[in-house]
């Protein structure tokens, strides 16, 4: 099944100016159409880091969503690490460009001012964000009308989630749509008392090892807010029939153990 990552480029995520917006509505927008997020990492504004990054992803033959940089701006250097880590040269792209254009002429319509020519030096300015690495395809921002782009698997957009997050439905809804899974019911655990983790273990073993391909998972709090101290213990998997055989095993096996089931959860 193909895997899905995420990868967020920018000195602010690091540094605590912003906080991240795109993994949540990544794994949101996954679930809706029956798919999870695998992995995801963020990346300072640095072209040596990124470039590298890139490079992994590529590499690991997974989809994924690449946000921030994509500007022409000193410190955006998405485009240019995309094109080093695909070995691929820049050039102007036709269609990035035109869209530029339109959205430059909309502007100075609002304004009631004449379109620049190409020849300005704000212009020049816009139209750097059209310079894309070689290959590219575009993905549409409706918003205002900047292109992202994709190079095969990866996917290149805009930083602001108001353009980004309608742009990553498109890609998963075009480029996609086979993937998509049935959505169901996919987790179900239960709030345990009365046991550590240690000693639940050789039961989550036995769990996965009868239950393949389901997954065991196992969340600790010392202080929840209802239970105190607890586990939220349960077992996840695309939608299959054994998800309900090794959820009832796992009861079944925390009976016998003399655990106390405070609530039960279904995702």
């Amino acid at each position: 099944m193909l895997k899905f990552g995420l990868i967020v480029f920018g000195d602010e995520l690091l540094s605590g100016k912003r906080q991240d917006a795109h993994a949540p509505k990544l794994i949101e927008l996954l679930a809706a159409r029956g798919l999870e997020l695998d992995w995801a990492r963020y990346v300072r504004d640095d072209p040596a880091q990124q470039a590298a990054a890139l490079r992994a992803a590529l590499a690991s033959g997974d989809a994924v969503i690449c946000c921030g940089g994509i500007g022409a701006t000193p410190d955006d250097h998405t485009r240019q690490a995309a094109a080093r880590a695909l070995g691929v040269p820049l050039q102007a792209h036709d269609g990035a460009q035109a869209l530029i254009r339109q959205r430059a002429a909309e502007m100075a319509a609002e304004r009631g001012q004449p379109l620049e020519p190409d020849e300005h030096p704000d212009m020049q300015r816009r139209l750097q964000m059209g310079v894309l690495p070689q290959g590219a395809t575009l993905i549409p921002n409706p918003y205002n009308r900047i292109p992202g782009f994709s190079l095969g698997r990866l996917h290149f957009l805009p930083g602001f989630p108001v353009m980004a997050h309608p742009m990553m439905a498109w890609v998963l809804d075009t480029l996609y749509a086979a993937h998509v899974q049935p959505v169901g019911v996919r987790e179900r655990s239960c709030v345990v008392q009365g046991a550590y983790e240690a000693q639940l273990t050789p039961l989550m073993e036995r769990i996965e090892a009868e239950h393949a391909p389901v997954k065991v998972f196992s969340l600790p709090s010392v202080d929840h807010p209802q239970w105190g101290r607890c586990i939220e213990l349960g077992v996840k998997a695309l939608p299959d029939p054994e998800l309900q055989t090794a959820y009832a095993a796992l009861r079944e096996g925390l009976i016998q153990f003399g655990a106390s089931i405070c609530t039960e959860l279904v995702r």
